[in-house]
């Protein structure tokens, strides 16, 4: 069994037991968290689509670390006009595990 489900603008496709990184939600390590937003659930009967959204549906998942991403380094240059520009970026992101998915028809 697979689902689809949006947080942060984005959709990941998950199964029981993932673990995968999503955009920073502002709960500690340890918590659960569930998501209603789900698009598309996939048991091993029958396959669910949501228009947007499954009503009935939820993905039940535990959060296990809050941490940030690499260091990203942006330049901008402008040649012989003695312009240098430097700039940092950290997204933060938290990284959950996928307990359950749950569906009912």
């Amino acid at each position: 069994m697979y689902a689809v489900f949006q947080t942060g603008s984005k959709q990941y496709r998950v199964v029981e037991g993932q673990v995968i990184h999503i955009e920073r939600i502002d709960l500690e390590v340890g918590n659960q968290v569930e998501f209603n937003q789900i698009l598309l659930i996939d048991s091993n009967e029958c396959l669910h689509i949501g228009s947007p959204f499954i009503k009935k549906g939820r993905i039940i998942a535990e959060i296990i670390a809050q941490s940030l991403n690499q260091k990203i380094k942006i330049i901008k240059f402008r040649r012989r006009k003695h312009f240098r520009k430097f700039q940092g970026h950290r997204q933060c992101f938290t990284t959950i595990k996928i307990v359950s998915i749950k569906h009912k028809h």
